[in-house]
């Protein structure tokens, strides 16, 4: 059997080891440091909540380069979120949070990009924001390390400086959903699969960048992403 047309190549990232990880899907968590959720409107420990990018949105920036962000269309207000990407190496379903370290292959440092007055105007409206949060290059990370050779991430420094001056920063400790107790969470909601990534939530201090900024991104352990804006389109 013929196809109509040849599908589009898988979306591969780098590991650590020299390998390849493909890509099946990319859950994000929303508002999961209570600081972040405060500055967004939320308080508490509410019921974690997900949205989606598709697996072509992620890219990677090599350890010691500098990647070029393209500025994306229809925002005059693109927002930085740095995160804690967890990668998926065995699936599931209905995976208790005690075992869920098992199904991690590894890690890496992240950045969930946000067309924030896209986003915003969605929400005002009571519609899906998928245009403020799913759009081409928008889910920049460093290379995937195993959790083999970090060990499980519980905790440890997560921060990104714009142009030199700190805009956020957190532990991993701080989040309100464990990483084990989201992955625990999301299998009941998906079926889990390898390939799967997790982008596990944002500390405080999102806000917006412009052409001609540089990103500095780094989660203890993981290195870091470095990346400075491009030109609008």
């Amino acid at each position: 059997m013929t196809v109509v047309f040849q599908p589009t190549p898988a979306t591969l990232l780098p590991t650590t080891d020299g390998r390849q990880f493909p890509v099946r899907r990319i859950y994000c968590v929303g508002r999961n440091y209570a600081e972040h959720a405060r500055e967004m409107g939320d308080d508490g420990r509410e019921p974690p909540f997900f949205f989606m990018k598709p697996a072509d949105a992620a890219w990677c920036v090599a350890d010691g380069e500098t990647g070029v962000l393209p500025y994306p269309t229809q925002t005059s207000n693109l927002h930085h979120e740095v995160e804690l990407v967890v990668a998926i190496g065995t699936g599931g379903r209905d995976i208790p949070a005690e075992r869920a370290a098992e199904h991690i292959w590894g890690y890496a440092v992240g950045l969930d990009m946000t067309r924030r007055d896209l986003q915003n105007d969605m929400k005002k409206q009571g519609r899906p924001w998928e245009i403020g949060k799913a759009f081409e290059h928008s889910a920049p990370m460093g290379p995937l390390h195993p959790k083999a050779s970090t060990g499980e991430l519980t905790s440890g420094s997560i921060h990104i400086d714009v142009n030199g001056v700190r805009k956020q920063t957190g532990d991993l400790s701080e989040l309100i959903w464990s990483v084990n107790e989201t992955i625990s969470v999301i299998s009941r909601a998906w079926v889990l699969a390898p390939g799967d990534l997790i982008f596990t939530g944002t500390p405080a201090g999102v806000g917006p960048v412009v052409p001609g900024d540089l990103m500095v991104c780094a989660v203890q352990g993981l290195g870091e992403l470095r990346l400075t804006v491009g030109a609008a389109a």
